[in-house]
């Protein structure tokens, strides 16, 4: 028998999107089609994302000052519809332009380009980037390529930061592209989340077995690993975002001139010695935050043996998949501009410092 904080299935969202609009009086919840708002975001860019629920604080627990403007759950791992997404592209102040995040899984990428090209039509002054930070497999069961994860926090705080600062659509869009190549992360499970539909594991794990790159909806990694402990599994974790390449794919983009997609080539960027990285040991969602800073001390440790420096830090649950087990790591290189926009105030639910 499942036992959950929840009362009907069908209601477990909407139900927990009030709750979180209610403690925060600067959100807005719109319920036909669904998507939540930040009342005091005009004169700017305006920052979107969204995706499954069951990430959260990804990506509502996101929308404030200094982050992102709107956010469209979905149902429990699944991809907000793309009216949610045009309509709220609609709803909010789109003078300066709507800019979408969009993490790298195939019903996220079809549905936000549906909304692209229907805010195009409307003669809204529109962009999007795909964010496909996970180096642990190129393939998978929701995506073609490398899946989106916790590199998305770090990316709309700081291009939040930009539009916050004034910044245009084209600079911002510029800036999270740059961002995406320079981020890595991956992720390990110790245990399954269980999805409310379902009401059971959606994979089981023997009792010294851990999934070794999992995805945040639970997709296979690449492999089942035996556990030995935290320090280990830090190492193992590491030993692969150091070790991963400079990756080429193709990716689209929105040519804002013509009205029409374009592929284009990008390329992660290298790691070198003498990098400064910004660090984010993100929970899965089932894991006290004390154990992911025992992580962390092997992390920071290890990343300063191996001759990089660590500027910047973010600790705890983020980026989750429900009650899941596990962690991830991310590391994204940074440089001056990058570090100053990290540092600028963020006031979201999830998220605050500097205000």
């Amino acid at each position: 028998m499942m036992k959950k904080l929840i009362n009907e299935v069908e209601n477990v969202v909407s139900e927990q999107v009030e709750g979180l609009v209610l403690a925060n009086p600067d959100l807005t919840l719109v319920t036909d089609p669904y998507f939540i708002y930040h009342e005091k975001s005009k004169g700017k860019v305006s920052l979107v994302s969204g995706g499954g629920s069951g990430h959260e604080p990804l990506h509502a627990g996101f929308i404030g000052k200094g982050m992102l403007t709107a956010a469209c759950p979905g149902a429990v791992f699944t991809s907000p519809t793309p009216d949610q997404m045009m309509e709220c592209g609609k709803a909010i102040p789109n003078e300066e332009g709507v800019l979408y995040f969009i993490k790298n899984y195939t019903g996220d990428i079809l549905n936000f380009e549906m909304a692209v090209e229907m805010l195009h039509m409307e003669g809204i002054k529109v962009g999007s980037v795909v964010i496909d930070d996970d180096v642990a497999v190129k393939d998978s069961l929701y995506t073609a390529g490398r899946r989106g994860v916790a590199a998305t926090v770090l990316i709309e705080k700081i291009v939040g930061a930009a539009a916050e600062a004034g910044k245009d659509i084209e600079y911002c869009e510029a800036l999270a592209t740059r961002l995406n190549n320079r981020s890595r992360s991956f992720g390990v499970a110790l245990s399954a989340c269980v999805v409310p539909a379902n009401g059971k594991p959606s994979f089981v794990l023997a009792d010294n077995e851990i999934e070794f790159g999992v995805g945040i909806h639970g997709e296979p990694g690449i492999e089942r690993r035996e556990y030995k402990d935290v320090d280990t599994t830090t190492s193992q974790m590491l030993e692969e975002l150091l070790a991963s390449d400079a990756y080429s794919r193709v990716l689209k983009t929105w040519d804002r001139e013509e009205g029409t997609w374009i592929e284009t080539e990008q390329t992660t960027e290298a790691f070198e010695k003498g990098d400064e990285l910004i660090v984010l040991v993100n929970g899965l969602g089932g894991t006290p935050e004390s154990e992911l800073f025992g992580a962390y001390r092997k992390v920071h440790t290890e990343l300063e043996a191996a001759g990089f420096k660590v500027a910047r830090t973010l600790v705890g649950n983020y980026c989750t998949s429900l009650n899941m087990e596990g962690f991830s790591i991310t590391l994204m290189k940074a440089d001056k501009e990058t570090l100053e926009l990290w540092d600028a105030p963020v006031d979201a639910p999830s998220l605050r410092w500097g205000c």
